[in-house]
């Protein structure tokens, strides 16, 4: 049983949730239909977690409960908001409406994932370099465990450096709002699949999909090692453009493989995290500097 859930957990989740969505979006049913299937799919996250899970230590609060519910839902809800303002901003940035509304709406779907996700991919790798960026998106590393909440476990403002660099060039050519309630659902099923503490199998799609097996090395706070897996929804980026794929099929984690090197006291508090960037200059961010 627990054998057959490994494999058809992925599925389920990445297609089935997401089909739904899609399927929904495209009858031009409610968006408020929506909420209900998302937390329809936190809920078997949370319960596959539960039943096969990778640490199962990793299943107990941390006193991390409280600030990860707070960060999931201030950044949840600023998601939320761009998406209904879309119509506004697009009116104002859209410079090319060449968007392919002709196509199908999963098709358009799918390429406004690759495009976001090149978008992401760039904004990641430059935080991890530039100590602006990186003052806040290390809260995102200071985890110590890693289940399905943390993926939204980050500092709103560099949320919106993401989503910036992520949508700017859709805005540009033109894409409508029902593929960016899509890509909204999609980008919170996989933040819940990608930091989830379910031992899943996906065989080689590992390579190519940015999935938990693979994320777990981006986490890792030995000096240089976390410069890797940058990608979002996929691996093709770090394989293509930065050369920064990697994986050990043998290796295993444990909580003292997360974290900051260089701040093992980082705030855990949710208020002291949201301060912490303006507050000090944390370790620099030159490759091989200790940071996960």
């Amino acid at each position: 049983m627990k054998t057959a859930l490994r494999w058809i957990y992925p599925p389920l989740m990445l297609l089935g949730f997401n089909g739904t969505a899609i399927a929904l979006i495209a009858a031009d049913a409610p968006h408020a239909l929506l909420a209900p299937l998302m937390l329809a799919a936190i809920a078997v996250s949370f319960l596959v977690e539960r039943v096969i899970p990778y640490r199962e230590l990793w299943n107990e609060p941390q006193d991390d409960v409280a600030r990860d519910v707070a960060h999931a839902a201030v950044n949840e809800t600023f998601a939320l908001a761009s998406v209904l303002a879309l119509p506004a901003i697009a009116s104002v940035v859209t410079v090319w409406q060449v968007w392919p509304d002709g196509i199908p709406f999963v098709a358009q779907v799918l390429l406004a994932i690759v495009v976001f996700d090149f978008g992401i991919t760039v904004a990641h790798w430059l935080s991890h370099r530039w100590g602006p960026l990186w003052r806040l998106h290390a809260v995102h590393h200071s985890i110590t465990r890693c289940y399905g909440f943390n993926g939204l476990m980050k500092h709103p403002l560099h949320q919106g450096v993401e989503l910036l660099f992520g949508i700017a060039t859709l805005l540009l050519v033109g894409i409508s709002q029902p593929v960016t309630w899509a890509l909204a659902f999609a980008v919170a099923i996989q933040l819940l699949m990608q930091h989830s503490n379910a031992d899943y199998r996906v065989g080689w799609l590992r390579y190519v999909l940015s999935l938990n097996e693979g994320h777990r090395f981006h986490h890792l706070r030995w000096a240089g090692i976390g410069d890797v897996n940058f990608g979002l929804f996929t691996l093709i980026y770090d394989h293509l453009l930065l050369r920064s794929f990697s994986f050990d099929p043998h290796k295993r984690f444990t909580s003292d493989d997360l974290g900051i090197a260089k701040e093992p006291d980082f705030p855990t508090g949710y208020l002291d995290q949201l301060a912490k960037p303006f507050r000090s200059r944390p370790a620099t961010v030159a490759s091989g500097s200790g940071r996960g």
